[in-house]
Order: C-alpha cells, then structure tokens, then sequence
C-alpha cells in the first residue's frame, strides 16, 4: 500500500534531531526525562527560528463520546456517560524553508465522515432505534457547524489553496475523500475526484500501516479501506519528527496510536501545539482539573497527565508524548498558569455535561490575516 508515496524530504521537510535515539533509551523513567530534556532543547531552537504567517480555527463537527474513554476512567460523574466534542479545523499559512508560501490544514473533518467508523456507525444505529432516536442522532449525538468548504471561504479561500492536510491520527477520518481515489467508490463511476485538488496529505508511516492490517483492538475506530486506492501522488510518508517550514513542525507523538503525530506552530504568543492525547487542559494538567475524579487520580499515582483513552497502544509511550507536548508548549499569556495547548476533538462545554466541564478552555485560535493566493506550484 502507497508504496509510491513521496517521502518528508521530497517536500522539503527537514527531520529534527533533537529527538534521534530516544526510543532505544532504557529504562523508560531514564527515557521519560531524555524526552523532556530534549524537547526543551528543540522548543529553545524552535522559538528562534521565526514564527508562521497567519492560522485561523474553524469548528468543523461534534461528535459524542464515552466520557470514560475521554479520562481514562477516571472521572467521576455516572449520569454524564457521554460527552460532546467538537473537532476544529486550524488553517495555518507559513513560508517553507524554500521561501514559498504555503497553506495547510490541520484536522479537516468532514462532518458525517466518522460515522462510517465502526464505534460510531454501531453507536448511532443503537440510539436511532429509540423513540425520538433519529432526532438524538442527528442533534444531540452529532453536530454540525459547517462544511469544509465553508471553513475555507470564511477566510477568502478555496479549495485549491491548499497544499497539505494532516491528521494527528485517522481515528474517524476517511481521506479518499479529501485527495479522491483513482478506482470507483461507493457506487460512484471512475474514480472520486478530491476535494482538495493541489492538496497533498502527510502521514506517519505507522498510521499507513495500521490500514493494511488493522488489529481488533484498533478495528472499531478506523473507516474501513479509507486509504484504498488513493492517489499515491498526494500522500507524503514521514517517518518520526519534522519541520515543514519556519515556525511548523509535526512532532511524532505515538501511543494513542502507533501512527500519532503533534502540530507544533510558533506564534507572537509562542508555540501552540495542537493533539488529540487529550479533549481538554484537564488531561495534560490534571492538578489543576476541577473534574470530580480526575485531579485524585493523577495525585494518588503520581501522574502528570491523565490520557485521552479510547484505545491506546501503548500506554507508556502515551505519557511520553503527552509530556513532550506539554515541554513543547508556551504557557499562556493571558494565564501563565496554563498551557497553550488546543484539542483536535475539544471537551464542549455544555451544560447537559456536569461537572465534566472544561476547567480552562480557549477561544478559536487566530494569529495575523490569511491571505487567498492562486495555488503554488509544488
């Protein structure tokens, strides 16, 4: 499968060396401080290299979820089994180390789309059986706040614009529909044109993976054969830590998924990073959560985060990203007291939830004006 996919250096990407050799270190506390230590080495490095040209936030979709899985368990509120997440969409323009400008799109959801992954088609299936269930489906279970498409024009751009998409993990996601394919799909005639023409899609070679052979454990959250036959020339394979351009990286974050990557920008305010380890500040912060349960938690075992758990690979590697994230992270200007760090699927905070509320949250993130321009030729 896409053995023909370009690599991260074919589009000038640059890996990161700080992060070389550390997961060979052992044992894993030695290798837990190396990954901090050399995450503090790359943010100092990172915050000198300049900063992005512009990024705008777009709520795309909601979607529930098991509450459970969204705090490992650990929260305590029995009459909140699920809870609202709203996936958001960051456009983010920035000049790649060649001088071109460039635009990509960090978790473009196509609203519906996950429904075609197991948990969620079964989960819907279950409550429109229910009286009234079709309307739950539709306007309790899920919610839509507008299309891509919409997202996209709201700033002066359209789909052409785009020259990369990525994903922190495909958990729910379906790119056939964003790059097209090049053989018939679902009843269709010829191959599916892409919605986003000039885009190409970034992907851990791990996550690719996971679509050739997907394990039980992973089968309920993937959309199935959502790589099949792709357009080979719109995907780029990366292997580990890169930076695409000044003030952007993907930093490899594995655990949640073999496959997870991190968006790292640098901005006025400093470096932002964006990841689904998590649904709020809570995970990442837990003593400072006001989440009945999950504060306790994280202070009975010692814990410096609490994981965004609905399937974890590997449980330890988890931690260590989400740790690495949090290194990487600036703290706030408005409160230094938290992290400036942004959910791809966010913790709503809706009244129907208490008292798993989000305990801090941020308005949608937007740095500088982004500017529509014809496509750049890559």
């Amino acid at each position: 499968m896409l053995s023909g996919a370009e690599g991260i250096e074919g589009i000038g990407g640059r890996r990161i060396p700080e992060f070389d050799g550390l997961s060979g270190i052992w044992p894993r506390g030695v290798r837990l401080e190396a990954i901090r230590a050399a995450t503090a080495a790359y943010r100092r490095r990172f915050l000198g290299q300049g900063e992005i040209r512009a990024v705008a936030g777009r709520a795309l979709s909601g979607a529930s979820y098991p509450t459970r899985y969204a705090f490992d368990g650990v929260a305590h509120a029995p009459t909140v089994p699920y809870v609202l997440l709203v996936k958001r969409m960051l456009i983010v323009q920035y000049e790649d180390f060649g001088g071109v400008a460039r635009t990509m799109l960090w978790e473009p959801t196509i609203p519906g789309a996950s429904n075609d992954a197991p948990f969620y088609a079964q989960l819907e299936d279950r409550v429109s059986r229910l009286p009234g269930g079709r309307f739950l489906a539709l306007n309790v279970l899920t919610r839509s706040y507008g299309t891509l498409e919409e997202g996209l024009a709201g700033v002066g751009l359209v789909p052409a614009d785009v020259d990369y998409v990525a994903f922190d993990q495909l958990h729910g996601q379906d790119p056939r529909r964003l790059i097209g394919t090049t053989e018939s799909w679902a009843g269709e005639v010829g191959g599916r044109a892409a919605l986003l023409p000039n885009a190409r899609l970034i992907l851990q070679r791990d996550e690719v993976g996971t679509f050739e052979s997907a394990h039980p454990m992973q089968w309920a959250w993937y959309v199935d054969g959502g790589l099949d036959d792709v357009v080979e020339e719109s995907v780029v394979v990366n292997d580990g830590d890169v930076e695409l351009g000044v003030g952007i990286s993907l930093i490899s974050t594995p655990g949640h998924t073999a496959g997870n990557q991190s968006l790292a920008i640098n901005t006025p305010d400093g470096v932002w990073v964006s990841s689904q380890n998590g649904v709020s500040l809570d995970n990442w912060q837990p003593h400072r959560s006001r989440i009945p349960g999950v504060r306790a938690h994280a202070e009975l075992f010692n814990r410096e985060v609490v994981p965004n758990a609905n399937m974890r690979e590997n449980g330890l590697d988890q931690y260590d990203s989400m740790v690495k994230e949090k290194t990487l992270a600036s703290p706030s200007r408005e409160d230094p007291s938290w992290l400036q760090i942004l959910p791809t699927a966010e913790l709503a905070a809706a009244r129907r939830h208490w008292p798993v509320l989000p305990t801090h949250r941020y308005e949608e993130l937007e740095y500088g004006r982004i500017a529509g321009r014809p496509h750049a030729a890559t």
